[in-house]
């Protein structure tokens, strides 16, 4: 009851604690929501099947699960003709999907899924989608289309294949996406089989699908209801992926953010109350009693604030969702449902950062004693700890071999280090902020000692007498300004080396590259005899001398020379070492199609991207999976590029590492101001509180100075002069901090790209944060600061 009694006599000392909360946890609950309801769900067209039959499951190269394996024809034949048999099953359906786009007007049609929209006939069965129109085809050279496309039956369609444009007759018409052809000519084009639907008879019980796991064995999996999700288009992951890595972040950043603001308010809050902690340790209150009352109190602050803030982020979700909705990585049709665990969650980390920031504060308040803490401010005024000097040099430590790291880092990590290491950065900087505070306050304050005005002195003193205090002030400004220049830096520092780094690697080449297409057809590869065109597809190997399941491998069909060799494979020997392979050895590689070929090892190289980790011939990837599609196509000078065909571009090499570099900076400059705006936009209202805080604190100060002949407008200078040099030593901080993150990163950016790459600053980001965290700093020191003065006044 003393607990929430004190909660509510001193709300105002706990406001900025509860408001910190409160959008901390709105921001996690929103996050979790949307990335809850942003699950895979099961594909439409497998809403008639009442179980899909997997093959074996493959590994990567770390081994965690990843692709399953294709069953060969002969494999795949058997077992559809079990499966058929069982009772209950009315049909087993090869699910075949492969790559079909319309022509029409010279250009494709607009199409995101068409990687994977052509399907055999019997895929149809699995929706169901019933004909609306004409019949099923029979043909080769006939296809049953979605009425939406506007085909007529009876028509001649242009349809986009792996081979190149074919002319198809349109026989028929459903109410569902994909171009379905005859069944002969889907085992053309993917002759492996990745998954088998069970469509039931109507009134079959659950006995079915059992048999059917027993005619399957352990020649793969059988899967049910939600867990038939697995089967998901490359688009849909490709955006669900880049989705949850974006809330990722927005959540890591809330997290930290929330953590760091909480316990700066919360220490400055139990600051103020030393002469009442005296008081009670007068009065007989024991260490533990007060270190659990201002626990409890943060418990009860946070628990307040992450109820508020639940309700917030839940109102907030639909807003999140039309955003990411609007940079495109979000699933189709996503609706947003709000389940517990998300509530539950960020509750939790509301109250547990509430009460893990107060840990400290109430520890250092538990060790006042009684007639110490009635004294004036100048008993307070003690500087670091030898705790805070260990843990603060301890923290800067490590941010700086974060940051050493991040020039080593590679590509995946380069940018996640840097966040890390500015991270970790802005602890040691909030930490070892107390001895720095005094020195950069005194440094500013110089140049207007001479001018005989109390004010500067008046500020001088304040920030040095109690450099804890100020600590607290900066800590939040030092998050603001250190988020927004590392994240902005960072993209402008991208911006500068990838496109001139990928220039450089294609100078003097024409590149031929897909335009509404999500790759190059044999037909455009024929139109351009000469020059680079891997065709890429998916392997298993099984490492050798292990028998784990197969480890699944991107490999590239070249036609170059050096490596266009039948029977031979080249590796990296980043690959080499995780196959346990090396030079002379064969191996039994398992292509698209199920079957496995033998090859030799003929060489190991230094790892090159350009190159590839395993490549092969290029006849043996298109023999084996003749669904695949053809990389960019890059055309030597003194060679003439062909775009002729439908759906390409044509590039030089610096159009070319530009459109490169724009297919993700789109995506990079969003997630950037995304971030930006959560730690700014956090950060400032953290500032604001906790200048309102200070200043509704020093109204007692105000009051003797005021008797001593302050008035009104020279108490709000003093208060303003205060908020800003507390603003500006924050904001140096807070680029100090980021310098070291960004050297790294640009240094590993100059030697991955070859190109000379400085770190890049964006001024304009800089100045707005600094301009903003600044303006509500003074106006909420100034509002609570004028009231006070009236108060006093009345």
């Amino acid at each position: 009851m003393l607990i929430l009694a004190n909660v509510r006599e001193r709300w105002s000392g706990f406001l900025g604690a509860f408001a910190a909360v409160l959008v901390g946890v709105a921001l996690i609950t929103t996050t979790l929501v949307v990335y809850d309801s942003a699950r895979a769900g099961v594909q439409p067209r497998f809403a008639g099947t009442a179980a899909m039959v997997l093959p074996e499951r493959a590994v990567d190269t770390d081994g965690g699960a990843a692709d399953r394996v294709p069953w060969s024809p002969a494999e795949a034949g058997p077992l559809l003709a079990g499966l058929a048999r069982v009772p209950g099953v009315a049909a087993a359906v090869p699910d075949r999907s492969f790559y079909a786009q319309a022509v029409r007007g010279g250009e494709p049609v607009a199409d995101e899924g068409a990687l994977e929209s052509g399907h055999g006939w019997s895929s149809a069965r699995t929706a169901p989608y019933e004909l609306g129109a004409g019949r099923a085809p029979g043909g080769a050279d006939e296809v049953v289309v979605d009425r939406a496309l506007g085909a007529a039956v009876g028509s001649a369609l242009t349809v986009n294949v792996t081979q190149g444009r074919q002319r198809f007759t349109v026989v028929g018409t459903v109410d569902g996406p994909g171009y379905y052809f005859s069944e002969p000519f889907a085992a053309k084009q993917r002759p492996g089989v990745g998954a088998i639907a069970l469509v039931t008879e109507k009134g079959a019980d659950a006995g079915a699908v059992s048999a059917a796991g027993r005619v399957v064995g352990d020649r793969g999996s059988v899967v049910t209801g939600d867990d038939r999700a697995e089967i998901q288009p490359e688009y849909v992951e490709h955006k669900r992926f880049l989705g949850v890595q974006l809330l990722g972040a927005m959540a890591l950043l809330a997290l930290f953010t929330t953590v760091f603001v909480v316990a700066s308010m919360l220490t400055l809050a139990t600051g103020m109350r030393r002469r009442e902690i005296g008081l009670l340790r007068t009065i007989g209150a024991d260490p533990g009693q007060i270190r659990r009352m201002i626990l409890g109190e943060a418990a009860v602050v946070g628990l307040l604030g992450s109820v508020a803030g639940c309700l917030a982020g839940v109102a907030a979700t639909p807003l999140l969702r039309d955003i990411l909705r609007g940079l495109d990585v979000t699933p189709p049709d996503l609706s947003i449902d709000v389940a517990a665990w998300p509530l539950l969650t960020a509750s939790a980390i509301g109250v547990g950062v509430s009460v893990t920031g107060a840990w400290s504060a109430g520890r250092r308040a538990a060790r006042v004693a009684p007639v110490e803490a009635l004294l004036d401010s100048g008993s307070a005024a003690r500087g670091m700890g030898r705790g805070r000097w260990i843990a603060g040099l301890a923290v800067l430590g490590a941010g700086g071999l974060l940051a050493t790291g991040t020039a080593a880092a590679g590509a995946d990590d380069r940018v996640n280090l840097a966040i890390l290491a500015t991270m970790t950065l802005i602890v040691a900087a909030a930490l070892l902020a107390p001895v720095l505070v005094g020195p950069a306050a005194r440094l500013l304050t110089a140049p207007f000692q001479r001018g005989g005005s109390a004010g500067p002195v008046l500020i001088r003193a304040e920030l040095t007498a109690d450099p804890r205090r100020a600590a607290s002030l900066v800590a939040p400004v030092i998050a603001a300004v250190g988020f927004a220049v590392l994240l902005s830096g960072m993209v402008e520092t991208m911006r500068v080396a990838y496109p001139a780094g990928e220039a450089l690697k294609v100078a003097g080449q024409t590149i031929v590259t897909p335009d509404g297409t999500p790759g190059n057809t044999d037909e455009v590869v024929a139109a351009n005899p000469v020059g680079k065109a891997a065709l890429p597809t998916r392997a298993f190997v099984r490492a050798h001398g292990r028998r784990s399941a197969p480890t699944v491998l991107d490999v590239l069909g070249s036609r170059d020379p050096r490596w266009d060799r039948p029977g031979e494979a080249v590796l990296g020997e980043s690959t080499a070492e995780d196959l346990g392979l090396e030079q002379g050895r064969e191996v039994g590689v398992r292509f698209a199609d199920g079957a496995e070929v033998p090859l030799r090892v003929a060489r190991v190289l230094p790892d090159d991207p350009a190159r590839g980790a395993f490549v092969v011939a290029r006849g043996l990837v298109r023999a084996h999976d003749p669904a695949a599609l053809t990389d960019d196509v890059f055309v030597p000078a003194g060679a003439e590029a062909s775009d002729r065909v439908p759906g390409t571009a044509l590039h030089d090499a610096a159009a070319y590492a530009l459109a490169d570099y724009e297919t993700d900076a789109r995506l990079t400059d969003s997630l950037a101001a995304m971030l930006i705006v959560i730690a700014v936009g956090y950060s400032v209202i953290a500032v604001a509180n906790s200048m309102a805080m200070a200043a509704h604190g020093r109204r007692r100060d105000y009051a003797v100075m005021r008797s001593a002949g302050g008035t009104v407008r020279q108490l709000l200078l003093t208060s303003a002069g205060e908020t800003t040099l507390v603003v500006v030593i924050g904001a140096a901080l807070g680029v100090l901090v980021t310098l070291p993150p960004l050297a790294g990163m640009a240094a590993g950016l100059s030697e991955a790209t070859s190109a000379d790459v400085g770190p890049h600053l964006n001024t304009g980001t800089l100045a707005l944060s600094v301009a903003g965290t600044l303006l509500a700093a003074v106006v909420a020191g100034l509002v609570v600061t004028a009231r006070t003065l009236r108060g006093k006044a009345a």
